[in-house]
């Protein structure tokens, strides 16, 4: 139950932090994509912001014998870099270009009732669900 609870929690506080950087707002993201256009750095901020205080609460945590909230961690086992890492990079870059919508921010911007976000994590779970049918077939 407190596992829940705090991921309701942190879960309501990162779409907050979200939406007062602008990383729900696909005009913003594009803006901030568009290099050789009109290219708007601000986005630059929230990860000058966001990448070192990651980093600090991740050595922290890390540090900790176990998660507060679990008996183990549950960190990645796979080091390697494979043909699946680069081709789903690949198609998540295209998909975040295109549409200026990564998932974190595309389920935030859902709380808002826009079409545009419910298309985006429609077409999202679609996606995941056909991904998931190729790799057991594979």
């Amino acid at each position: 139950m407190k596992a829940t609870i705090s991921s309701m929690v942190f879960g309501t506080l990162f779409g907050l932090g979200l939406g007062l950087s602008g990383m729900t707002d696909p005009l913003k993201v594009l803006g901030f994509l568009d290099l050789t256009g009109t290219w708007d750095p601000s986005l630059l901020g929230v990860m000058g912001a966001a990448i070192p205080i990651f980093a600090l609460a991740n050595t922290w945590a890390l540090r900790r014998q176990h998660p507060i909230l679990d008996g183990i961690f549950h960190l990645p086992t796979r080091k390697e870099i494979d043909r699946k890492l680069v081709l789903g990079s690949v198609i998540f870059g295209i998909g975040w270009g295109l549409s200026g919508i990564c998932p974190g921010p595309g389920f935030a911007v859902l709380s808002t009732g826009s079409l545009g976000a419910v298309v985006f994590v429609l077409t999202f779970f679609v996606g995941a669900g056909a991904a998931g049918r190729l790799e057991r077939k594979l």
